[in-house]
């Protein structure tokens, strides 16, 4: 069987390095392409022989490497932009970008099931992560009251992350109405409650130290539940890439969360 040709959008940052290194040892796949806003010309393959292609425009390395699936870390406007060249040509996305919106994905979809291929997008590519937000949908159920606390790097470019606004709507889903949100009688700062969503306060912190982190506490009368997901390095993400790399090729539609990979749909 050949390998899975892939290109990724975004190879200088953190994200990109680290997706690219995975791609060279997993024998299954191959990276063949890379598309950056800031390097032009090939770039040394990490622990692969050789080099791959490096250039601004999506649609001009697509058509030099043809790719099978495009990988992206990005942010939204670039994600759309080169899965859209990607789906024309018949490539198939796996974008982990996050900040898409509702209406993205629905594009996404669209786009997708227009062209016939497979897609992947999921707010979070770590196993654990992924666990963590299922775990959270079954006690959702049980619980009146919820909140999120999630802790990123002081880089991370949005608040709250995609991670947290998804967790939410996942668990107001499964318990299919919005949680119960206490209102103070008096706030003395606005904004002190955290963003809303379906019942859920969600707060944000951004401090150096951090990496990626999440905890969900549910209450009740007497008890509380805490559900954490701790990221420390992102190496935790290119399992849940690699898989979602080599299952889109099996698929001929776009794949909402990495959950419906792992059968916790």
């Amino acid at each position: 069987m050949a390998a899975i040709r892939v290109a990724l959008t975004g190879v200088t940052g953190k994200m990109g390095r680290e997706v690219l290194l995975a791609l060279c040892k997993d024998p299954d796949v191959e990276p063949v392409g890379a598309v950056s806003r800031t390097i032009l010309g090939p770039i040394p393959l990490p622990i692969r022989a050789g080099s791959i292609p490096c250039a601004k425009d999506p649609a001009g390395l697509f058509d030099e490497v043809k790719p099978d699936v495009l990988v992206d870390f990005t942010n939204v406007e670039y994600a759309m932009a080169a899965a859209r060249e990607a789906v024309r040509r018949g490539i198939r996305p796996v974008i982990g970008t996050s900040g898409l919106r509702s209406e993205h994905v629905a594009e996404l979809a669209d786009l997708c099931k227009s062209a016939g291929v497979g897609g992947v997008f999921a707010a979070n590519f770590a196993l654990g992560g992924v666990i963590m937000m299922h775990l959270a949908n079954l006690a959702a159920r049980y619980f009146e009251y919820a909140e999120i606390l999630e802790m990123h790097h002081e880089a991370k470019a949005d608040a709250p992350s995609g991670t947290a606004i998804a967790t939410a709507k996942a668990m107001a889903q499964a318990r299919g109405r919005p949680f119960k949100a206490p209102q103070p009688e008096k706030v003395t700062i606005p904004g002190s409650r955290g963003a809303e969503v379906d019942g859920i306060p969600l707060h944000s912190l951004r401090l150096p130290g951090l990496l990626a982190h999440q905890e969900v506490v549910l209450g009740a009368a007497g008890q509380t539940l805490r559900i954490r997901h701790d990221t420390i390095s992102r190496e935790c993400y290119m399992p849940g890439v690699l898989l979602a790399v080599k299952e889109v090729m099996k698929r001929n539609e776009l794949i909402v969360g990495l959950d419906r990979l792992l059968g916790l749909e």
